[in-house]
């Protein structure tokens, strides 16, 4: 498979800096890496509307007229796989990376440690992208990507699986966990959460990035940002 990447920064010494590092990891793991680097978000847009093959996005915040968070934005309009890591060296903007599924934010100047670990991580994404749920709905089969999934609930005898579109299957939660990853988390007897989508966590409840709200049963919470920590 060959890993093609894009730097957007409007600092060309970051850029070869960046593109250094990816060459070093790209090396180390045996992989081919189709590295593209571009001084702005218009110019990325400019590529972009020609190739959407893009699998990591390494974005700058502070650019030029359009800055990081607002391509990013344009980007997630149509593309929920790309993998976005903003590389700055602001933190102002730390929240938006939530609105816009950013896998990770990290702050200039990059440590070669985490920026590979994060790499990874980005790597696991892509390959957990391959990764569905295959579900019978009334009489036809249905595959469920892993990562569109934000949450599962069971009501009764029926579990449903809540990703682009609800599907309701007569089911136990049991049974569907069984067929999940570790990017799930289930918080008690009614629901399991994408740790992906989680946005904000209280003793109460949980913030989806969509805006849903999940309550969270007494002495989940713990548990729960503990397993939001392993994940990051």
């Amino acid at each position: 498979m060959v890993y093609h990447i894009a730097i957007c920064d409007d600092n060309k010494a970051d850029i070869q800096y960046i593109q250094k590092l990816l060459q070093q990891w790209g090396e180390t793991n045996h992989l081919v890496l189709k590295i593209e680097c571009f001084p702005s978000a218009e110019a990325f847009l400019f590529c972009y509307a020609e190739d959407k093959t893009f699998d990591i996005l390494l974005l700058d915040v502070e650019m030029g007229q359009m800055n990081g968070v607002e391509l990013a934005h344009k980007i997630r309009e149509g593309n929920d796989t790309i993998q976005i890591v903003f590389v700055t060296g602001y933190t102002d903007y730390l929240a938006d990376g939530y609105d816009v599924a950013a896998l990770h934010y990290l702050v200039k100047p990059v440590e070669n440690k985490k920026f590979f670990t994060v790499l990874e991580r980005a790597r696991n994404m892509l390959l957990r992208q391959e990764q569905k749920i295959q579900l019978s709905v009334l009489g036809e089969t249905v595959q469920v990507p892993l990562y569109e999934i934000k949450y599962i609930e069971v009501r009764g005898n029926y579990v449903t699986i809540h990703a682009k579109e609800d599907f309701t299957v007569k089911s136990t939660l049991g049974e569907i966990e069984k067929r999940l990853d570790s990017s799930f988390f289930r918080t008690g007897r009614t629901y399991i959460l994408n740790l992906g989508f989680i946005r904000r966590v209280s003793k109460i409840q949980v913030e989806l990035s969509g805006g849903e709200i999940i309550p969270l049963p007494r002495g989940a919470y713990k548990a729960l940002n503990q397993a939001i920590i392993c994940k990051t």
